[in-house]
């Protein structure tokens, strides 16, 4: 490994991005990217078979239950292990990792994405959720300790791109660009009655259950009008939703002066991740390149409305803030989950949603305590409002 190499410890590394993050560290291989810490939450066998390929110095698995199994599984390799919610704090503020990549899902990467900013780690950020339940944290802790958060979203990404050298008080509109997910060309009429199967099959990129799901509501795009409001410092209304049927374009730029600028690239997350990784330098990794003679031409959609109701209550979050933004963003989380195991409907996402939002009394600027008590009353009344009287899983 070279001096200069980039060390990396990867939070939720047996999930969609994080394959896709050690699929890059492969293809640079250790002299250019080393992985030094590893975390999952249930996927003990793959965690381990990660962990014996790559040899990192600690690995974290979520759940408690496994830590035996895990440990006795890597035994005599060198490997430390731990587990628990504790055990990802400990992850994220390993001394040998310089950027903590989280892709932990939902809101469970908030509290080591806090801790590894307060270790002084760079931040490769692929779960948004983090933003959205607590940006100003986020954001205020980062610039105090002069740390960078690096987006993995490729939507994000395109836009951190498009921004370089450019002064982002000219900024004049951000267009966060959406394939439309599975349903995009389904008469609104049909929705009541598709399936969770049908929900998965998305037409451009692939992603896990959850963000395809959000895809396909646009639930995805709200959550990242919230994220780009904090990464790049603008408001909820200088960020535009367009459809982009073939995902080509990933986002757009307009400045002070009418001009646009944006990003291409073919619909695959190692694109951004890699970006995100060794930023500011590029690397040919031999990955897929896009040839412009083969995309055809660039179509772009208004939003229909009334086939994304979730796009209309995140932006009412967007522009609200406070612990809205988390009680919708808990909300959808217990409504996509009950949505997969076939307990409500697809519509029932929106108006378990909606109505966990409406219960709610926003409290703007909200501390830590403040963020997890919202997020587990909004996990509570989501279920209520599902008609469904179990308990709900705590995130926090």
């Amino acid at each position: 490994m070279s001096s200069d190499a980039v060390s990396i410890s990867i939070l939720g590394s047996t999930g969609s991005i994080g394959t896709q993050v050690l699929d890059v560290a492969r293809r640079l291989g250790p002299d250019v990217v080393r992985v030094v810490g590893l975390g999952a939450q249930n996927n003990a066998d793959l965690l381990i078979e990660q962990a014996l390929e790559f040899r990192p110095r600690l690995i974290c698995i979520g759940n408690e239950q496994a830590l035996e199994y895990v440990r006795e599984s890597v035994g005599g390799e060198g490997i430390e292990v731990c587990a628990g919610a504790w055990g990802f704090d400990e992850l994220a503020c390993l001394p040998q990792a310089g950027k903590i990549v989280v892709s932990v899902a939902g809101a469970p990467g908030l509290s080591p994405t806090l801790q590894a900013i307060k270790a002084g780690k760079d931040i490769a950020l692929a779960s948004k959720e983090v933003l959205v339940a607590a940006g100003h944290l986020v954001m205020e802790s980062a610039k105090e300790k002069g740390v960078s958060i690096l987006p993995i979203d490729s939507e994000h990404s395109a836009i951190f791109q498009c921004l370089n050298g450019e002064n982002r008080d000219q900024i004049d509109r951000i267009y966060l660009t959406a394939s439309g997910g599975a349903f995009r060309d389904l008469p609104v009429e049909a929705l009541a009655s598709v399936t969770p199967e049908q929900a998965l099959a998305h037409p451009t990129w692939k992603m896990g259950m959850k963000v395809t799901v959000d895809s396909a509501t646009l639930m995805n795009k709200g959550l990242e009008i919230i994220e780009a409001k904090w990464l790049f410092g603008v408001e909820a209304d200088q960020i535009d939703v367009v459809i982009h049927p073939t995902s080509i374009m990933h986002s757009l730029v307009r400045f002070a002066d009418g001009s646009l600028i944006g990003q291409l690239g073919l619909p695959d997350m190692r694109l951004p991740i890699q970006y995100a990784l060794l930023f500011p330098e590029r690397v040919d990794s031999d990955l897929p390149k896009l040839d412009m003679l083969q995309t055809g031409a660039l179509e772009f959609r208004p939003v229909d409305w009334d086939r994304y109701e979730c796009l209309k209550l995140a932006m009412e979050a967007a522009k609200t803030g406070g612990t809205l933004a988390v009680v919708m963003n808990a909300a959808d989380e217990a409504a996509v989950e009950l949505f997969l195991s076939g307990r409500i409907g697809f519509l029932d996402i929106a108006r378990v949603v909606g109505k966990t939002m409406e219960a709610h009394s926003s409290v703007p600027s909200p501390s830590l305590e403040e963020i997890r008590a919202a997020d587990a009353q909004a996990r509570i009344d989501a279920r209520a409002f599902a008609g469904v009287d179990d308990g709900p899983v705590a995130f926090f």
